[in-house]
């Protein structure tokens, strides 16, 4: 591997590259001569996505984030609608109500999972309720039957923000694939990643067509490319979702290397608990807990110090030594924005308490096993020293 352009040995993140990215790229300039949105690359993602989660329909998008907007557009979110999500989570899932004029109602989340407290969402539900935001942390399901279940008895759309759940699963269904609408991310921390991307999973036909003319900047474009009209013009409110071509030739041969990197992502996050379990055993830390049903794809390892100081003192430790790890968000509802925009729901039991704790550990496909063994050992050489 080139030199990292980082001051840390081991560094949180290193985007995933598998070697061919850039002939893919140099296909693209030299011989498609086709580097803007809906080419040939971008065709080939989508159908490797649509094989890989099992989704009957796929949009690659320029980020998650403008799948998660394309989603409240299609479930016709209005001003003054109500979404429940958790507070804990990027503020790309609340932006995406906000920008819609709806109101973001913040629950608390489970302490073992991070993921919404499913037990909790429907006491939140009011007749302004339009839809339940689901986000699948450190790509462990939420609790979906449940969830589901509430949906479909108060008749409301879910939808979920996947971003970390490529190549995870719910009993057995693909995260992004169970509710209406599902959302990827392929930003550069991302297990797969075009440095910018995303991809919207769609579970229903009716909204294909519709999903077609959102993303064509409101035109029915992709119907005259397909040659069912003869010229194509605008048809409704739409923006541009289309990645480059070029994202998407970059993209391409980390999904048909999918397995392979999952594979090593979960090896390395199964070398961290191993290695760590000695200091859970003792009370010294917490590890993440995957539920029966679930199967995560190592996107995130965390671990959850005894409170706010400790982690800190942590964080310095490992930095002081060449290794970053990092917390992860600070809660939406505490936040300016969250203030203006939304409110909580409930009591805040855990989200800010939890979200104190945590610690997320270097994970990455290139992370070789004499690193990681070497971030178990300052671990312990931490607590060793308490």
């Amino acid at each position: 591997m080139a030199d990292r352009i980082s001051e840390y040995r081991i560094p949180y993140n290193v985007p995933p590259f598998t070697g061919r990215e850039v002939e893919n790229m140099r296909i693209a300039c030299e011989v498609n001569h086709k580097i803007c949105g809906d080419g040939p690359f971008t065709k080939q993602c989508s159908e490797k996505l649509k094989e890989l989660t099992h989704a009957p329909s796929v949009f690659l998008t320029t980020s998650c984030t403008h799948a998660l907007e394309m989603a409240t557009h299609l479930c016709e979110l209005r001003p003054g609608d109500e979404v429940i999500l958790p507070s804990f989570t990027f503020v790309s899932t609340a932006d995406a109500v906000v920008l819609r004029g709806g109101v973001p109602v913040f629950v608390d989340v489970r302490p073992d999972t991070m993921n919404i407290d499913e037990k909790l969402i429907e006491d939140a539900v009011t007749d302004r309720t339009k839809a339940i935001f689901v986000v699948h942390y450190a790509g462990v399901g939420c609790e979906m039957d449940t969830i589901m279940d509430i949906a479909k008895r108060r008749g409301l759309f879910v939808l979920e923000d996947a971003a970390q759940g490529m190549m995870a699963s719910y009993k057995g269904k693909m995260l992004g694939t169970i509710g209406d609408f599902g959302a990827l991310s392929f930003h550069e921390t991302k297990n797969y990643s075009m440095g910018e991307g995303g991809a919207l999973l769609i579970r229903d036909g009716e909204y294909v067509e519709k999903a077609e003319i959102l993303r064509e900047k409101g035109t029915n474009r992709s119907k005259f490319f397909r040659g069912q009209i003869d010229k194509y013009t605008w048809e409704a409110f739409g923006s541009s979702y289309l990645p480059s071509e070029l994202n998407a030739a970059y993209l391409l041969p980390q999904l048909e290397i999918a397995d392979e990197i999952n594979d090593r992502r979960r090896a390395i996050w199964h070398r961290y608990y191993e290695g760590l379990r000695d200091l859970r055993d003792a009370g010294r830390i917490e590890l993440p807990f995957v539920p029966e049903g679930c199967v995560h794809n190592g996107h995130i390892f965390y671990l959850k110090t005894k409170d706010l100081t400790e982690r800190t003192a942590l964080i310095g430790h490992l930095k002081e030594r060449g290794i970053l790890a990092v917390f992860h968000y600070i809660p939406l509802h505490s936040s300016p924005a969250g203030l203006k925009y939304g409110r909580f729901h409930g009591e805040d039991r855990f989200t800010t308490a939890e979200s104190e704790r945590l610690l997320r550990l270097p994970l990455y496909y290139s992370l070789t096993d004499a690193e990681a063994d070497e971030v178990i050992s300052e671990i312990h050489a931490f607590y060793g020293a308490k």
